[in-house]
């Protein structure tokens, strides 16, 4: 017989590192035992890291949307001989990143598809011009799909990639293209991404090389539960050997746009319940993290707040612009006022504190 809720809950809190099956216990709760979980998260959470919720003061840079992936869960990618598709010279790029500087941000991201003809050196041209532009701020970006598609296109390691991007002024990685770390799922939603062992090589690479990253999931597709909690086994293993994540940030699949909903492949996103649910379960699992990030854009500023109180203790980024949610449908995801992050934490009696990417208080 497992043990009452109650019982693993308090046990948690005292010091238990969950198992997988006990996460995915967690996460396929049903009853009002949901809300006993998120007080927990909350608990924890309050042990951890207070009642601080952060932010950082950022400006998404969208490069192109002409990608070689073209993801089912996207509604961002596009082929190159698309009406829709687009691609930002350097020129351009040079005039957003002087916009980044105007505004103060502290991060800028690149956010691109993959196109099919970059090569290493187009993300080294990429970084330097932003770093030109703007200095000191930090250049979040190359996820290690990216990384891995640049090194093969230029016949270098990934090593030496990841060396060349950080010479070229990469401050963070982005921990994105991971969506869920199960082979036989990514097959079904990103079968031209790399594959799980290769992400897990790339990101453990970064972090070796000092080079910290975000970690991600991206929940509410056509995955299980259990594959929800084998994504975060594997982060947590991850977090232990190298240290390397700043965060988590877990991403809902926003379907109202996408291949894989079209089809039949995806329901129409989480619900509620699975979107406080993961947010819970991982503050409870990922026990070496210090962070949770609430993603506004991709599940609303209400469901953020309430975030809030199931294990979240950050709010993301300003962004300014997201058009890889809202392509997919995402409404509002594209700027946040830190006068309402102000309003969502305030509410709760929490303070607002303005972050870095590194989560050093500015």
């Amino acid at each position: 017989m497992p043990y009452p809720l109650h019982t693993l809950l308090d046990d948690t809190l005292a010091g238990h590192r969950l198992t997988e099956g006990e996460a995915v216990r967690l996460l396929s709760t049903r009853d009002r035992g949901v809300l006993a979980i998120l007080a927990a998260a909350d608990e924890l959470r309050e042990e951890k890291v207070g009642d601080v919720v952060t932010y950082v003061h950022n400006q998404n840079i969208h490069v192109t949307n002409i990608c070689k992936n073209l993801c089912g869960f996207c509604g961002f990618g596009r082929r190159a001989d698309d009406p829709e598709a687009f691609y930002d010279d350097i020129d351009a790029i040079r005039e957003k990143a002087r916009t980044a500087r105007e505004r103060g941000v502290t991060e800028v991201c690149l956010l691109s598809g993959v196109h099919p003809d970059y090569t290493l050196d187009s993300y080294v041209d990429l970084i330097s011009c932003v770093r030109e532009e703007a200095p000191g701020i930090d250049i979040h970006t190359a996820s290690p799909d990216e990384i891995a598609w640049a090194a093969g296109q230029s016949g270098v390691s990934t090593k030496e990639a990841i060396e060349r991007l950080r010479d070229a002024g990469l401050g963070t990685l982005q921990g994105t293209a991971a969506e869920i770390l199960v082979d036989s799922v990514r097959r079904v939603i990103c079968p031209g991404k790399c594959d799980t062992a290769t992400w897990v090589r790339i990101i453990k690479e970064a972090h070796r090389f000092g080079i910290r990253s975000t970690a991600t999931i991206m929940y509410g597709s056509c995955e299980s539960v259990g594959d929800r909690a084998r994504h975060l086994a594997i982060l947590r293993d991850i977090q232990d050997e190298t240290g390397g994540f700043t965060e988590l940030v877990p991403l809902s699949f926003l379907h109202e746009n996408t291949a894989l909903y079209r089809k039949g492949l995806a329901p129409a996103g989480a619900t509620g319940r699975e979107d406080l649910l993961l947010f819970a379960v991982a503050r409870l699992f990922l026990d070496n993290f210090d962070h949770i990030q609430i993603s506004w854009g991709k599940v609303g500023t209400k469901m953020a707040q309430l975030g809030l109180l199931a294990g979240g203790d950050d709010l993301g980024g300003t962004m300014f612009c997201d058009d890889v949610s809202t392509d997919a449908g995402g409404e509002g995801a594209d700027y946040l006022d830190p006068a309402e992050m102000q309003r969502i934490a305030g509410d709760l009696g929490r303070t607002l504190r303005q972050r870095t990417t590194k989560y050093e208080m500015v």
